[in-house]
């Protein structure tokens, strides 16, 4: 009797404590920081564009283009592509995505490319890439829109994201904030 006794006080606490409390906190302290909890939406004339948090896809050759996704963005499907470094498709998925790199920006070569630009992260919505990630896409963006490839430099530099408190976590740049502030500069 006793023994059973335990068990359902373990059984109670433990549901008690993963059902309730716990679900409970973690809401209480997005209460907090609600704009945190809904993922840091970026809002312009009125209208919700996007999530600093959350990546977007970005294609077109005018924009800096996104990290590649294995859910295609889809932020109620996110997921890697659980597939090994050595698996074929794995590959040949890596393989044209450089190709599509090196067609798009010509003069980059392959080790200037850095793994995030042919490798898709683990949710599957990671906003941000590299500096260096954004600095190959640089020609492209400035042949297109007519703006000299120093501003753009510039600007990567402006929006480039140093590590939390200086230690933790790579420079990285936020593409659609880059995208929007590209945006708002007169193309000549």
């Amino acid at each position: 009797m006793k023994t059973l006794r335990n068990i359902f006080g373990v059984h109670f606490t433990l549901l008690t404590l993963c059902s309730v409390i716990f679900p409970f906190s973690i809401w209480a302290i997005s209460r907090l920081f609600p704009s945190a909890a809904v993922g840091f939406p970026i809002v312009k004339d009125g209208k919700t564009i996007g999530y600093e948090n959350v990546g977007q896809k970005f294609t077109k050759d005018k924009y800096f283009w996104s990290r590649p996704s294995a859910s295609d963005y889809n932020a109620a499907a996110t997921s890697a592509s659980n597939m090994g470094p050595t698996n074929p498709d794995y590959l040949k998925a890596v393989k044209a995505r450089i190709d599509i790199i090196l067609v798009y920006n010509p003069g980059v070569k392959v080790s200037d490319i850095p793994v995030e630009m042919v490798t898709t992260s683990g949710s599957g919505l990671d906003p941000h890439i590299s500096p260096q990630g954004a600095l190959i896409q640089v020609a492209r963006i400035s042949r297109i829109r007519q703006i000299h490839e120093d501003r753009l430099r510039a600007l990567v530099n402006e929006y480039t994201e140093k590590p939390l408190l200086g230690l933790f976590g790579p420079e990285r740049v936020n593409v659609l904030k880059i995208n929007l502030a590209l945006d708002s500069i007169p193309e000549n």
